[in-house]
């Protein structure tokens, strides 16, 4: 658990200077992503995740994976998009050993990625482009890691992310503030959430 924190940090402490280099816009939500609250986040998201899975072969995956998870929340926030590179690097990290350990769950996975990736770009493609194409493959690649965990936790990271969104979104349209909210972290809260429930 040690161990987890101490990388988890190192990696949180890091990944805010890495995040700069995309040269896009920066967001309104760019003052939430200091160095202190980067690191603390990235140790316990690597100490939920050790403590949930313990000795499992699939830990060092799940640890490594937070580098490009915490890349994609910190650059969400920051420039308001979801790089496919980023996306790629999150899913070969978790998804192929998932399929290598699990061959037998590899279409149930598949089939929550399908009905996940159906149901986001419907939402995508709706007036007002509440979300966008990045939100959908992110949405895809998550469903597909908790799919091979079973429906309840595609369940729950499908849900918890709307259950944090939800809220931030209705205040701002009470302020009328009419700035486009960042999906990714939410999603990756919920993978979280659904990994370590599975657990």
């Amino acid at each position: 658990m040690i161990c987890a924190a101490v990388f988890g940090a190192s990696v949180g402490a890091l990944l805010p200077r890495a995040a700069r280099r995309f040269p896009t816009r920066v967001s309104p939500y760019a003052a939430f992503i200091p160095v202190v609250a980067s690191a603390s986040t990235g140790a316990i998201v690597c100490v939920l995740l050790a403590g949930a899975l313990g000795p499992s072969p699939m830990l060092p995956f799940y640890l490594l994976a937070t580098i490009p998870g915490l890349l994609l929340a910190l650059v969400d926030l920051r420039c308001l998009r979801l790089p496919d590179p980023l996306v790629a690097v999150f899913a070969a990290l978790t998804v192929v050993p998932l399929a290598a350990s699990q061959p037998q769950r590899i279409m149930p996975a598949l089939a929550a990625g399908a009905v996940v990736v159906t149901a986001y770009l419907g939402i995508a493609l709706l007036p007002g482009r509440g979300l966008g194409l990045g939100d959908v493959k992110l949405a895809g690649v998550i469903a597909t890691i908790l799919g091979f965990a079973g429906w309840e936790a595609v369940l729950v990271g499908v849900v918890v992310p709307h259950l944090i969104a939800g809220p931030v979104a209705l205040v701002m349209l009470l302020a009328r503030r009419g700035r486009p909210l960042p999906f990714g972290p939410a999603l990756l809260v919920g993978a979280l959430i659904g990994v370590v429930t599975a657990a």
